[in-house]
């Protein structure tokens, strides 16, 4: 019996190394779990792009938002493992997300092989010009004034939490404004209708420059070199330990095979030391950093506590 088991786990073997050599052979899809034209959206599309000529197939790329990514995520946690759907994830899904949830549709923790980290970029803290605040000492001042007066938007985990933890630690309450994605959020700031919105600077930038939103300061612990004249959060209120960041990673369903998963890994750094993927993205303030699938792993763990810690602080109730 016990030769029969090792005959059949031999055979099963050398059928999944077939396969991941023959890998890809069709077009494989993306699974965005935001809309497009968010920086998700455009960091992957990029990565897609320079991926597919590394793998010799094309990457379709799905946009499929809602509920914070969860949707999206959910989707490819239940797909085939078998390469050809994958998600570009985010520290939404694959990190806040079961902190923000009372219930998700599948394990996060387990549901997912990681492939690859992608890169980071910091969030602009932006007011519309119709707000009397030329600074965010100044924004925190007002909102001190009058609890809940303030409103910010919010399409997804890093834009809610940044948000919500940066009242916390502030000490001020602003209402929630809850929108699909960041663009409609984007659109009633400029309009607005809402007061504040802590964003990704593919979406804040232009804005910003052009002179149709406030930007008041950037999220990271150091200012950015795409917009250097606004400080950080901790320098314009004098605070230590405020980081929120979004970062982008691509991932697998649990049980993808070993050797697709290192393909897949492989393509990804190549595409990150791209100079032109790099410069395409500089003014964003995205910054590269390849590395192992085993290395993702750690990271996911370090930030779901991170996010899991900063969701408690700032009193936020899964939904």
């Amino acid at each position: 019996m016990k030769i029969k088991q090792l005959a059949l786990a031999i055979v099963a073997s050398a059928a999944v190394s077939a396969f991941a050599q023959g890998f890809p052979n069709k077009p494989i899809k993306a699974i965005v779990p935001f809309a497009a034209g968010s920086a998700t959206d455009q960091i992957g599309r990029a990565f897609a792009t320079k991926m597919s000529e590394a793998l010799g197939q094309p990457i379709v790329i799905e946009n499929k938002a809602g509920v914070n990514g969860m949707l999206g995520a959910d989707a490819v946690a239940k797909a085939a493992p078998d390469g050809y759907t994958i998600l570009i994830g985010t520290n939404s899904t694959n990190a806040a997300l079961k902190s923000l949830m009372k219930k998700l549709p599948y394990d996060q923790d387990t549901a997912f092989a990681p492939l690859g980290y992608l890169g980071s970029v910091p969030l602009v803290v932006a007011v519309n010009n119709e707000v009397p605040a030329k600074n965010l000492r100044e924004f925190v001042n007002l909102g001190k004034t009058k609890p809940g007066y303030v409103t910010f938007a919010s399409a997804s985990t890093s834009q809610l939490v940044s948000s919500e933890v940066l009242g916390s630690m502030a000490g001020i309450e602003m209402t929630n404004v809850p929108y699909k994605s960041g663009p409609a959020a984007m659109t009633d700031l400029i309009g607005g209708q809402v007061m504040m919105f802590t964003a990704d600077f593919a979406v804040m930038l232009p804005q910003v420059k052009a002179g149709k939103i406030r930007g008041l300061a950037v999220t990271s612990t150091k200012r950015s070199p795409a917009i250097p004249e606004l400080p950080t959060v901790n320098e314009a209120l004098g605070l230590k330990d405020y980081e929120m960041i979004a970062y982008f990673a691509m991932f697998a369903p649990a049980g993808t095979p070993p050797e697709v998963v290192t393909k897949f890994n492989q393509a990804i750094n190549a595409a990150a030391q791209s100079k032109d993927l790099q410069e395409k993205f500089a003014h964003i303030g995205f910054m590269v950093e390849p590395g192992t699938p085993e290395a993702l792993a750690r990271r996911t763990q370090t930030e779901s506590a991170k996010w899991a810690k900063a969701i408690r602080d700032a009193k936020i109730e899964p939904q």
